[in-house]
């Protein structure tokens, strides 16, 4: 049986009808205008699902870039001390070897090899005590200002892992040094080692057989430099497998959360052109007078 459809069911579905291009041509204007596939989650459960764990993962991965960064800002500064503190000693063992000959030094030129080994001992300690941010990079963990004391170059450094930084979900690398194994500690240091062969010096002493404590010294340095670069080669791989598993969540957010701006903008004047059409066709359909309203 057919019902009966009266001016006011066609009034009312007409209206519905409106609405419903009205709603579509609101959700596309606001598309084009926020470059946005959706507003709300519940406009699109599944890709809403999809846009949070892409978002997830880049806080994850931006936290990783972060702690890369922070990373080889250490190694980098532990790298650049322990080269200059290398060369320091090269001209320490240098001077050494002059004054090993002692028969033709003078008393005044000893003298002048002892001060100039005292302000390299002076400047080999403040590589050691280098800092970045206000952190010691030869202390491991220790909060103490600097890793070696001036006086007695007792060690201040805490020992364990030492200082690391998380680079990926399963990695983390050491990004500092252990200045006790690098330069020594106490009276075995290397600072107290050249002040002890400067006194040698002044003292008229042999000082030739001081060149094997240099150069194990030196030995002890180039290890550490060498581990220091193995670790920021890791941090400069580590970068860019970040960067690139940066750019692909950024492919896929971008798939998922944005819009493709052409085709919004042809579906927008499709929606117009058929919500201007309804309208029309509304306005002659409904066209109703009280005469054909009281038949």
């Amino acid at each position: 049986m057919i019902g009966r459809i009266t001016s006011s069911t066609m009034t009312q579905q007409s209206l519905r009808t409106l609405q419903t291009n009205l709603a579509d041509r609101d959700r596309l204007q606001n598309q084009a205008a926020s470059q946005r596939a959706f507003r709300t989650p519940s406009e699109d459960p599944a890709a809403a699902a999809t846009t949070l764990g892409v978002h997830g993962d880049q806080s994850r991965v931006a936290q990783y870039s972060r702690n890369l960064s922070d990373g080889m800002a250490w190694v980098t500064t532990v790298d650049t001390a322990l080269g200059a503190s290398v060369d320091l000693l090269n001209r320490a063992r240098d001077l050494t070897a002059q004054g090993a000959n002692s028969g033709a030094l003078s008393p005044a030129a000893r003298e002048s090899i002892a001060q100039e080994l005292e302000s390299i001992s002076a400047e080999l300690l403040a590589k050691a005590n280098t800092t970045v941010l206000g952190r010691s990079v030869f202390a491991g963990t220790s909060d103490a200002g600097a890793a070696f004391d001036p006086g007695t170059f007792t060690f201040n450094g805490s020992p364990g892992d030492g200082v690391r930084r998380r680079i990926s979900d399963n990695e983390t690398v050491r990004v500092d040094a252990d200045g006790a194994q690098a330069f020594g500690e106490a009276a075995d240091s290397v600072f107290a080692m050249l002040g002890d062969i400067a006194a040698e010096l002044r003292g008229g002493a042999e000082v030739g057989a001081r060149l094997a404590d240099i150069d194990a010294r030196l030995s002890g340095l180039v290890a550490a430099r060498g581990a220091t670069g193995a670790r920021q080669v890791q941090l400069e791989r580590a970068a860019s497998q970040n960067l690139s598993t940066s750019i692909d969540l950024e492919a896929r957010r971008a798939e998922v959360e944005n819009v493709d701006s052409l085709e919004v903008l042809v579906r927008l004047q499709s929606a117009e052109l058929v919500f201007q059409s309804a309208l029309q066709v509304t306005a002659r359909s409904l066209q109703t007078n009280l005469l054909e309203f009281l038949r």
